[in-house]
């Protein structure tokens, strides 16, 4: 399919519409909100089902199929916070605590991104490995944590706790459900996934669906701070997700991941956390900017993967692997 093909296919989906419906009712001021509950519930629901997908996956595959993969996404976690701390300290001039604040949210990994690009994937029916819900959570942590190290070696941490940024990160629900899903998963098997496909499957479509209304119009309310980002942030925001994706993407093929595993690990390492790395973020480097990091990640990043980076990486991965 020709990328413009590609991108209406992706663009009206029911989960990219929920989420510029998100958007309009935030810019028309509605008074459209769903309940602090039901977002927490769905978030909880969302990170519990892919790591559950992911472990009944790896009970099924080998070490010597996984390793590859998983020691790709590795090398992903560590370079990516390089490249985005060195583009935002010596292009965009930011501040220690500020390019270390992008590096981390931009090594680290969006669940609700790769859930997406699995249903888009679907939709177009391309294949794609099970246990790849397995490298989302081995790409949550590595990233902020190296680049907590580069702020912390750089003098940028004044003020912040290091220690207890990492404990807050291993301890978040982000991690514990991604990991305490893949390990339930892994134990329960296949028999085990079919008992609960029926909510864990089934319905993860429509909860997906639900949660983009939402994140629609968190990702609105970060759209005023963008006159104070400045071009740069602008720039970094598109460009670094294209760069990371290309080689998310290329590291995947010569991990001999397929067509469609290529692509996921492409918008893996093309997405920015908003859950697990301003958390760790806001302990650790409180002096950086929010309006810098979040607007980045979810005011940007975010759309612009959703409405335009899967159709892009999955254009790429055509091309570095040859459609095989």
């Amino acid at each position: 399919m020709a990328i413009l093909e590609l991108m209406q296919i992706n663009l009206l989906s029911p989960m990219v519409l929920a989420f510029a419906l998100g958007i309009i009712a935030t810019l028309v001021h509605s008074d459209l909100k769903l309940p602090d509950e039901l977002y927490t519930t769905l978030s909880i629901y969302l990170l519990l089902a892919i790591g559950l997908k992911g472990g009944i996956a790896l009970a099924e595959t080998s070490l010597a199929v996984f390793w590859a993969p998983a020691l790709a996404t590795l090398i992903l976690g560590v370079i990516i916070p390089l490249i985005a701390y060195a583009a935002a300290r010596r292009i965009g001039k930011l501040s220690i605590a500020d390019s270390a604040a992008l590096a981390a949210h931009y090594g680290s990994v969006s669940a609700v991104t790769f859930a997406a690009s699995q249903t888009f994937l679907d939709t177009i029916g391309i294949k794609f490995e099970g246990f790849m819900p397995a490298l989302v959570a081995i790409l949550e942590v590595p990233a902020i944590v190296i680049a907590l190290l580069i702020a912390q070696m750089a003098g940028g941490q004044q003020g912040g706790d290091w220690k207890a940024a990492v404990r807050e990160l291993l301890t978040s629900k982000s991690i514990l459900l991604l990991v305490g899903g893949m390990a339930i998963g892994w134990l329960a098997g296949p028999r085990g996934g079919k008992e609960v496909a029926p909510l864990f499957v089934d319905l993860f479509k429509g909860a997906l669906t639900f949660f983009l209304l939402e994140l629609g119009m968190v990702a609105a309310r970060r759209f005023r701070d963008l006159p104070a980002a400045g071009l740069f942030l602008l720039g970094f925001a598109i460009i670094m997700p294209i760069i990371n994706g290309t080689l998310g993407v290329w590291l995947g093929h010569l991990a001999g991941l397929s067509l469609g595993g290529s692509t996921i690990l492409g918008v893996l390492a093309a997405s920015a956390s908003y859950i697990a790395a301003p958390a760790a973020v806001r302990i650790a480097l409180p002096q950086a900017n929010p309006g810098f990091y979040l607007t980045a990640a979810l005011g940007i990043t975010f759309p612009f993967n959703l409405a335009i980076g899967l159709p892009l990486y999955y254009t790429l991965a055509t091309w570095i692997t040859g459609g095989a």
